[in-house]
């Protein structure tokens, strides 16, 4: 009972980062859900896939509140998220082929 109460607050902490990171850089939440995810136990593609699927509703609720403040320009929004929908489907394919060496040596590259 202890262990899983210490795993809810990490996991409770990790989404906390992942959050404030999303909210303040638009988006750069995965970044920081990656390496914490991984830091808990999963395993590559499953830190990935598991970021990808918090960082949704973290990223509306973001939207949302910028939204809510007029800080949002829906003339460039459409076209960039047809494109990140484009991009989000291929590299979903990817991350599905693509070895579990090879899936952290790019994202470390890329961070």
């Amino acid at each position: 009972m202890r262990e899983e109460k210490s795993a809810n607050l990490k996991s409770i902490l990790c989404g906390g980062a992942t959050g404030a990171a999303n909210g303040l850089f638009g988006g750069g939440g995965g970044m920081i859900a990656v390496p914490l995810l991984r830091a808990q136990g999963l395993q590559e593609k499953q830190a990935h896939a598991t970021a990808i699927a918090v960082i949704l509703p973290v990223s509306l609720l973001s939207f949302i509140l910028y939204a809510l403040k007029g800080a949002f320009d829906f003339s460039v929004a459409l076209p960039v998220a047809l494109g990140g929908f484009a991009g989000g489907f291929a590299g979903a394919k990817l991350l599905s082929v693509l070895p579990e060496k090879a899936v952290f040596y790019v994202f470390t590259i890329l961070q």
